[in-house]
């Protein structure tokens, strides 16, 4: 099976396909001839096709092997510079890292990003420090985090917005005496006809809008009436009966016997990513981007 195959076995037959001989080639590897010839019987024989015409004069290419080489030589020189990339990142990614994050990011995938960069630069030390809900960017601006992980939605100038490593289906938080929460799903159309909570205005407009769209996809008003300074605040309201609260499906915080969570019919997953001070970008940053980046799954559908 072609995926079994090893990047040894590449680039044995790159040198071979330069060089085509087989001494010359174990000569400039430095492996025997016989290593040279084993790793070409495994590429064909996992290939499934001949990649080598062999006489006892000759070596040359088949048009499968030209094809091959033609391909793996781009290929494997991107490759050997992002490990180059990393390797030098490896050097430099060293210090401290303050991680921001809001009640409701902190989770398994906060986790995992953190633990597989700690892994990968062991050089650099990472604080995770939990931030205000609603005024998320006001410890990145003063410079009390370096980075925040947040819901991905940036509009604003000063801010640079990371690649989003995760995404979680959205669900509609209502009280457990609540008309809707017998209901296996809702519409979003369904929120023109109830109240939603009135964040602190420190909350950024594009977050804002992203967990409370202002108004349904038909254009219906949706109303933002309760006023609430925190999560928890929040919460209360949604127990109350007072309000329904959109969110993600999986925030434990939501986890209580007084509060439902309905699946919602008609909004895109809330995309989890970093986001920084353009300003204060520095190598710490862009190594926990790049594991983001190598961490990020597809959207659900």
């Amino acid at each position: 099976m072609w995926r079994d195959l090893e990047l040894r076995e590449l680039r044995i037959f790159l040198v071979l396909a330069d060089e085509l001989h087989f001494g010359r080639t174990a000569e400039r590897l430095r492996i025997s001839q016989p290593g040279v010839s084993e790793a070409v019987r495994v590429l064909e024989s996992r290939l499934g096709v001949k990649v080598f015409d062999r006489t006892s004069r000759r070596v040359s290419l088949t048009p499968a092997g030209v094809a091959l080489r033609d391909d793996l030589v781009p290929a494997l020189a991107a490759l050997d510079r992002a490990l180059a990339q990393t390797s030098d990142l490896s050097r430099t990614v060293r210090g401290l890292l303050r991680v921001g994050f809001v009640l409701t990011t902190e989770g398994p995938a906060l986790n995992r990003l953190v633990s597989v960069f700690q892994a990968r630069y062991p050089a650099c030390e990472v604080r995770l420090t939990e931030v205000e809900t609603f005024d998320a960017y006001r410890p990145l601006r003063r410079g009390d985090i370096d980075v925040l992980c947040n819901w991905l939605a940036v509009d604003e100038p000063d801010l640079t917005a990371g690649v989003t490593f995760a995404c979680y289906q959205r669900a509609l938080a209502v009280a457990a005496t609540h008309r809707l929460a017998a209901q296996a799903a809702v519409s979003v159309e369904e929120l023109a006809g109830e109240e939603v909570a009135l964040l602190p205005p420190s909350t950024p407009p594009a977050v804002y809008d992203l967990l409370i769209p202002p108004r349904t996809p038909s254009g219906r008003p949706i109303r933002r009436t309760q006023p609430a300074q925190t999560v928890n605040e929040v919460l209360s309201l949604v127990a109350r009966g007072r309000i329904v609260h959109p969110t993600s499906s999986t925030i434990p915080i939501f986890d209580r016997t007084d509060v439902i969570l309905v699946a919602i019919d008609g909004l895109p997953p809330l995309p989890l990513g970093l986001v920084w001070c353009t300003s204060r970008e520095n190598p710490r940053i862009r190594a926990l981007n790049e594991v983001a980046r190598s961490l990020a799954a597809p959207d659900p559908a």
